[in-house]
C-alpha cells in the first residue's frame, strides 16, 4: 500500500472529545473515525488490525472444536420474552418497525441460538457441539466514553456449547480456559485469569484480565500467578501474603478482555432444549458460554503497548510488517531505488506501507511512523545509498543492512 493512496491519514492533534488513550492514538493514527458516542468506522488500516486480530481468535476457536456460524442481529422479541430478559436486559436496544413489529438489536446471541440448536439435536449422539460467531453486537451502554473499548456498537467473539452432563462441560471449560490464554498471548497481551462472579447463572465465572491503568474493573491478584479475584466478589484484602511465598497480594486496574463461564441449564429450560440419552430419556443440555471482545482487544492492545509517540504494534497483529519511508525522492535514483525495494517487498508477500510522499519533510514521515505503530521503520535516501536504514519502532538503534537481510528478518516474522 501506498501512503499517498492510503484512505486515512494521521493528524497532529488530539480529537476533542476523546479522554481514552486508545481512541486518541487510532483516530489520529488514522484507524478509525467516530460516528457517535460509543460507535466508531473503522478505517483500512483499523481494518486490518481489526481482521487479524479477528483471525487469531478463529483459528483457536476451531483448534477447540469450534464450528462458525454466523447469526442474526435483529432478534425475535418473544424469545427475549420467554428468558425474561427483554424487560430486565438493561442495555437490550429494541428497535420498533413501521409493521408494528418489535425487535431485539442483538447485544448477545442465546435467545437466537439456542431456539435453533432445538431443531437440528435431538440425541445424546449430537452432544457435545460448539459453535462460535464473530459479530457485531449492540449494547445501550451508559457510559461509552473509553473509544472502543466500551461502545454501543462492537465487534464480539461469542462461542456456546451444549454437553450432555456437567462432566463433559468441565472438561471443555478447562480446554477454554487454555485456548483464552493462547489468543492473549498470541495478540500481545498478558491476561490474568481471574476467579468473577457468575451472575444469574452461576456461582462463579472466569474473565481475562489486562493490568491497565485505563481499566475500569480492578483485581486482587498475586504476581507469581497462582491467585485472581475481582474485587466484587473477593473476601482477600491486598497486601495480604500469597499462600505459596510470592509476596504480598497487589489490587491493580484491569480492563476485561474476555470471559467465560456456564450457564448450566438456564436457556435450555426456557427453550425446553433437551436430547435422549442412551435409556432413550430427555435430558437438559447444559451450557456454557464464552465471549471475546474483538474490538476492544485491538483497544486494549493500544492502552499497553504505546508510548508518548504513538502506538507499538505487537507483529501479529500490526496493519503492515514493514513502514518503508523514501526521502529524497525527488532525486530520480533515490524514487528508483525505493519503488525496487517496494516492489521486491510486496512480490515476497511481506506487508509494507511505503510512503511515497513527495515534498514532506523527514521529520513529519518518522512522526507519522512512530503514530502509526508498524513494527519495522526501513528509510531509503541518499545517505543510505545501495543499504536501507532499519529500525523496530519498539527499539531506539538503527542499522544499515541489505535487501535480502531485510526480507530474511521479516519474512520470519
Amino acid at each position: 500500500m501506498k501512503y499517498s493512496k492510503l484512505f486515512g491519514k494521521t493528524s497532529k492533534t488530539d480529537p476533542k472529545d476523546e479522554v481514552s488513550v486508545n481512541a486518541k492514538l487510532l483516530m489520529r493514527g488514522g484507524f478509525i473515525r467516530k460516528e457517535v458516542a460509543g460507535v466508531y468506522n473503522f478505517l483500512p488500516l483499523g481494518l486490518i488490525v481489526l481482521t487479524k486480530i479477528a483471525n487469531i481468535v478463529r483459528e483457536e476457536m476451531n483448534n477447540a472444536g469450534g464450528q462458525e456460524i454466523l447469526l442474526t442481529a435483529l432478534q425475535n422479541k418473544s424469545n427475549w420474552q420467554k428468558t425474561g430478559r427483554w424487560d430486565s436486559f438493561d442495555a437490550l436496544f429494541k428497535v420498533e418497525s413501521r409493521y408494528e413489529a418489535e425487535y431485539a438489536l442483538g447485544p448477545t446471541h442465546e435467545e437466537v441460538l439456542v431456539p435453533l440448536v432445538k431443531q437440528l439435536i435431538s440425541s445424546y449422539k449430537d452432544l457435545p457441539l460448539s459453535l462460535y460467531q464473530i459479530q457485531t453486537k449492540f449494547r445501550d451502554e451508559p457510559r461509552a466514553k473509553s473509544g472502543i473499548l466500551r461502545g454501543r456498537e462492537f465487534l464480539m467473539k461469542d462461542l456456546y456449547s451444549f454437553h450432555s452432563d456437567e462432566g463433559d462441560f468441565d472438561k471443555y471449560y478447562k480446554v477454554m480456559k487454555k485456548t483464552y490464554r493462547e489468543v492473549f498471548k498470541r495478540c500481545g497481551l498478558d491476561a490474568i485469569e481471574t476467579k468473577a462472579g457468575g451472575g444469574s447463572f452461576s456461582k462463579f465465572s472466569h474473565e481475562y484480565q489486562v493490568i491497565a491503568e485505563a481499566g475500569e474493573d480492578e483485581i486482587i491478584y498475586c504476581p507469581g500467578g497462582d491467585f485472581s479475584e475481582n474485587v466484587e466478589i473477593t473476601e482477600v484484602k491486598e497486601g495480604k501474603e500469597c499462600d505459596l511465598g510470592h509476596g504480598p497480594l497487589k489490587k491493580v486496574k484491569v480492563i476485561e478482555v474476555g470471559n467465560i463461564f456456564p450457564l448450566k441449564t438456564r436457556f435450555s429450560e426456557a427453550f425446553d432444549l433437551t436430547f435422549k440419552d442412551k435409556n432413550g430419556k430427555d435430558q437438559l443440555v447444559v451450557m456454557g458460554c464464552y465471549g471475546i471482545g474483538i474490538s476492544r482487544l485491538m483497544g486494549t492492545i493500544v492502552e499497553v503497548h504505546h508510548d508518548e509517540r504513538g502506538i507499538i504494534w505487537p507483529e501479529s497483529v500490526a496493519p503492515f510488517q514493514v513502514h518503508l519511508v523514501g526521502l529524497d525522492l525527488e532525486n530520480p535514483d533515490v524514487k528508483d531505488h525505493a519503488e525496487k525495494v517496494y516492489a521486491e517487498l510486496q512480490k515476497e508477500k511481506i506487508e509494507v506501507l511505503f510512503d511515497d510522499r513527495e515534498n514532506t519533510s523527514a521529520g513529519e514521515k518518522f512522526a507519522d511512523c512512530d503514530l502509526i505503530g508498524i513494527p519495522y521503520r526501513v528509510v531509503i535516501s541518499k545517505k543510505t545509498e545501495d543499504k536501507l536504514e532499519i529500525k523496530k519502532r519498539s527499539e531506539k538503534e538503527i542499522k544499515f543492512i541489505t535487501l535480502p537481510e531485510l526480507i530474511k528478518i521479516t519474512a520470519s516474522n
